[in-house]
This record gives C-alpha cells, sequence and structure tokens, in this order.
C-alpha cells in the first residue's frame, strides 16, 4: 500500500506541475501578445490575419516620409472599424430636435453634476449634422505643437481639401508655418480662460470676436458637456456669437462620443486614458475623410535633433507629457500615430517643409 500509495501521490504533483507549467505558459504568451503589437483594424472580433502596429517611436525617431505611400486599402478598413463603435456624422454634434431649453444634462466625466441647455445654446444648435454627406479626399488635421514653428508646412497645410484645427489655436501670426484655412475647429471651454484671459475687458472680448470672426463660415466644435466648471465660459462664448451674428457653424459633440472612441482605441489594445483632441478629430475625420495627413502632433520636449519644442508653437505653457497626473496618454497615442504612417493609414509630418510646402528630404 505505502507503494501504491506513492506512486499515485507521485502522478499527482506532476499533474499539479503540467498545470502550472501550462498556465504559466498561456500568461507569458498573453503578455507578449499584449505589449508586441495594437491592431487599429480590428473589430471586436479581431482575426489572426489583421494587421498589426509595433509601437516603437521616440523622441529621437524619424519618421520616413519621403517613401511614404497610401494604404487606401488599411484606410478603408479602419474606417469600416470604427464605424462599429461610432457614427461621427451623427456624433459630432447633438441636433435640436433632441433637446429643448431647460433640459438637464449629465457631464460626460462628473456624471453626478448636472447643467441645464439654456436658450443661447438651443439656439445655436444644428438641425442638421455639419458633416452630412461631406468627402473629402485630403484632409489636415494641425495640431497645436511646437514642431510646426520654422516648419514653412503652411502652404502645404492650406492645399488640403478639408483643414481641422484644434482649441482655436492662433493662425494669423504663425500662418506661414501652420496656414490659415480652417474648416473646422474645435474650442475647449478652458480656452476663453488660457487663451482670452476669461474675457475680463473690453479688449480680451474684441480679440476672442476677431478669433470667431476669422473663421468665416467654419464649424466651431464646443465639448460643453465633458467636465463641469466650463458652462459660464460656453455661455459667454455662445452670447457673443449671437450678438455679433458671428458666421460659424456651432456643433456640440454627443454625450457618447468621446466613450466610444476611447472603446476603439482600447479594443485595440491602444491603452489611452482620455483620448486628446488631435485623436478624437483623426477618429472622427475617418468617416469622411479618404486621405488624412497630421501636423503639429509632437509630444516631446526636444526635436529629433535635440532642440527644445514648445508645447504649444503660440504660447509659453508647460506640459508634463509623461505625468501620471495628466488625464491624456500623449506619447502612446503618438507610437500609434507613428505606427499607422508605417503602415499608410496615414500620414505624419513632423519636419519641415519648403516655400511651396512641400516636405523636404
Amino acid at each position: 500500500m505505502p507503494l501504491v500509495f506513492r506512486t499515485l501521490l507521485l502522478v499527482f504533483v506532476s499533474l499539479v506541475v503540467l498545470l502550472i507549467i501550462g498556465d504559466i505558459a498561456q500568461v507569458e504568451e498573453g503578455t507578449a501578445k499584449t505589449t508586441a503589437h495594437v491592431d487599429p483594424t480590428a473589430s471586436t472580433n479581431p482575426s489572426k490575419d489583421s494587421n498589426h502596429l509595433e509601437p516603437s517611436c521616440n523622441n529621437t525617431a524619424r519618421l520616413s516620409t519621403n517613401n511614404w505611400t497610401f494604404n487606401k486599402t488599411l484606410s478603408k478598413l479602419i474606417r469600416k472599424n470604427i464605424l462599429r463603435f461610432l457614427d461621427p456624422e451623427r456624433d459630432i454634434s447633438i441636433l435640436k430636435g433632441t433637446l429643448k431649453p431647460g433640459d438637464i444634462i449629465h457631464y460626460v466625466f462628473d456624471r453626478h453634476s448636472t447643467t441645464n441647455i439654456s436658450e443661447n445654446l438651443y439656439r445655436l444648435l444644428p438641425t442638421a449634422s455639419p458633416l452630412k454627406n461631406q468627402h473629402h479626399r485630403r484632409c489636415a488635421i494641425v495640431g497645436n505643437s511646437g514642431i510646426l514653428l520654422n516648419s514653412s508646412c503652411g502652404p502645404e497645410i492650406d492645399s488640403h481639401d478639408f483643414v481641422i484645427r484644434c482649441n482655436l489655436a492662433p493662425v494669423a501670426d504663425y500662418y506661414q508655418d501652420v496656414g490659415w484655412r480652417t474648416n473646422l475647429v474645435t474650442m475647449n471651454p478652458s480656452v476663453v480662460q488660457r487663451a482670452f484671459q476669461d474675457l475680463v475687458s473690453e479688449e480680451w472680448r474684441d480679440r476672442f470676436l476677431q478669433r470667431l470672426q476669422s473663421l468665416s463660415g467654419s464649424v466651431l466644435w464646443i465639448p460643453a458637456f465633458m467636465a463641469k466648471g466650463g458652462e459660464e465660459r460656453v455661455e459667454w462664448a455662445l452670447r457673443l456669437i449671437l450678438l455679433h451674428t458671428v458666421d460659424v457653424r456651432t456643433a456640440f459633440p454627443s454625450l457618447r462620443l468621446l466613450h466610444a472612441v476611447r472603446g476603439y482605441w482600447l479594443t485595440n489594445n491602444v491603452h489611452i486614458k482620455r483620448p486628446t483632441t488631435g485623436l478624437l478629430m483623426y477618429t472622427m475625420a475617418t468617416r469622411f475623410c479618404e486621405e488624412i495627413h497630421l501636423y503639429g502632433f509632437w509630444p516631446f520636449p526636444l526635436d529629433p535633433q535635440g532642440r527644445p519644442v514648445k508645447y504649444h508653437y503660440y504660447d509659453t505653457l508647460k506640459y508634463e507629457y509623461t505625468s501620471s497626473a495628466s488625464p491624456h496618454t500623449m506619447p502612446l497615442e503618438f507610437r500609434t500615430l507613428s505606427a499607422l504612417h508605417r503602415q499608410g493609414a496615414l500620414r505624419l509630418h513632423t519636419g519641415s517643409c519648403d516655400a511651396e510646402g512641400r516636405p523636404q528630404k
């Protein structure tokens, strides 16, 4: 009996060891898959033969632009899979028929806090999507990094069929590097405070009004319901637009947009916290743009040659790109966009252009 018992015990221990080894192998395999690639083309049921990204870019990396070729097939596939999560044509704005003055809205990032739809906001809600039936062959999304300074990329940016800008960034004093053309521009409520001193004086109100008037029929995209604290600034802006009959088409993103965009990227192993305005605009632009070019995306304090790069091309604001306190994960987003660039799904411009706006070799 002791021999039989020892034999059974040995068999049992061997089985336990094999099971443990098998579990370790599965964990290692899963970890390797997670860290080795992300796949922006995947749906909620990604296939094994999907194209994969290799996010391996840092602040010293150079992106090849001279040999870049547009991958139309991949671009279409990304568009198709984004549409599984959101429809930018619909989600770009809440429409007038869906709300009425006085309706209560819960903030996206603070569900316990609410605001009411004001009369002014209701008057400026669009009756139809600003992107309805829109399709453009070449679009430019212009970020605000100081990498744009002395780039001479303004003419190239303006040559696109549709130009998207972020956070009402100034262009008049920087047009040679950033261009003039604007078809859609975002405006976080905090911009009113940071760039226009909360409109505390007639001078700042005039500056703000002049910037709005320079948009000349563009879409002004205001994320009014993201976080508590910006409702007064939004109301000030809307009041000026109505008082001076400013020629802009206002849009206010749907309450589901940000979570839908984040869900798409998380499903594809891009573990962002809160998508930046630039990533939001790229994700939405896939709906109505065939070929997308990105400028001013550079979340590093130095350029590839080791020269300092300002956070914004137009101010002296500082930013800790890798801070755990930041709501964004900019370097991760950049690595993802870099991988998409290498695959031809988009073109990421990080160098200078010549006088005619062509990328320098």
